[in-house]
């Protein structure tokens, strides 16, 4: 029966996820606010980059890179969320060993890169902080563009291993995964194999990457807050705290779900309940592409007056 679900180089043909172990009674119940959580994201995100994209006025590097995180939240979700919701709703837990594969690669590429952008965000209120004169010089449409593309070929890079060592191992026609979505570490243990390569691996990733990205945007804004608190003008300081705290609270919504989830994968995996991994999982993919929209919406009033202008005008077409 195992060769039967096997391929000619001993993988799996297909892979089944259980959706979250323990609650499966509850699993049309929890797919609800799943469900509602990856509309607001759609909405929010989807009004965002139509605000930024028609809005002349807001083509600034900030903008943009706002613009590129919320094309990067659509896509994350749209990666993950719809397959949980048939798993949940619907048992819908087959997927093709490939596809697995080619999902955990778009969520952990799609992450490291959402994590690039918000460096270069940190780095563009920098600019624009403590170098307020040459700001447009510095960061032009080019620099922007060289910017980008250094994060998506990085995160590509450092993810396309995951690939090649989860395909060397050998799986004895272990099929069965208890998650809602494929991602490297829970692959990685359907192995009947020493997987200590890919968890290696998958810490050097973890640390360097994310985590190299969090320690230097924590040194732009010790830079940041220092000249921010050196203005001589209340005003000028309450501005530029008030800009500088909507991409904070973005980084703390995208950071702290996933090094909780992370580190409770890694090292509390015998002793935090399996359910529990499951919907940190699940959070740290649908939390941030929610709450982004909401954040930059309420705090930015350049973004909240031009959506109010747009909705007023299609209710004026109407």
């Amino acid at each position: 029966m195992s060769d039967l679900n096997s391929s000619d180089n001993g993988l799996p043909t297909t892979v089944f996820l259980t959706g979250i172990p323990g609650l499966e009674s509850a699993h049309f119940w929890i797919a609800m606010p799943f469900c509602a959580m990856y509309i607001v994201a759609l909405v929010g995100n989807a009004a965002l980059v139509l605000v930024i994209r028609t809005a002349s006025t807001l083509h600034t590097p900030m903008y943009l890179f706002l613009c590129l995180l919320s094309l990067a939240d659509l896509a994350l979700s749209s990666t993950t969320v719809p397959k949980t919701l048939a798993i949940l709703w619907f048992h819908a837990s087959e997927i093709s060993f490939r596809g697995c594969l080619a999902q955990m690669f778009c969520v952990h590429a799609i992450y490291a890169l959402e994590s690039s952008i918000l460096l270069a965000m940190a780095f563009d209120r920098y600019v624009a902080i403590c170098n307020p004169l040459r700001y447009t010089t510095i960061l032009n449409h080019t620099v922007i563009g060289q910017i980008v593309s250094v994060g998506l070929f990085c995160s590509i890079a450092v993810v396309s291993p995951f690939i090649f060592l989860l395909r060397r191992l050998p799986y004895c026609g272990h099929r069965v995964m208890a998650h809602t979505y494929c991602e490297h570490m829970g692959i990685a243990r359907l192995a009947c194999a020493n997987i200590t390569v890919n968890i290696i691996y998958g810490l050097t990733v973890a640390l360097l990457a994310m985590g190299m990205d969090s320690i230097l945007i924590a040194i732009s804004y010790g830079f940041i807050l220092r000249a921010i608190f050196s203005l001589p003008s209340h005003d000028a300081r309450h501005k530029a705290l008030s800009t500088c705290g909507s991409h904070l609270g973005v980084i703390l919504v995208f950071y702290i779900p996933a090094f909780f989830s992370f580190l409770t994968h890694r090292f509390g995996h015998q002793r935090v309940p399996k359910h529990v991994h499951i919907f940190l999982a699940n959070l740290y993919v649908l939390v941030p592409p929610v709450l982004n929209p909401v954040i930059y919406g309420v705090r930015t009033k350049e973004i909240r007056g031009r959506l109010l202008r747009l909705l007023r005008l299609g209710k004026t077409l109407r």
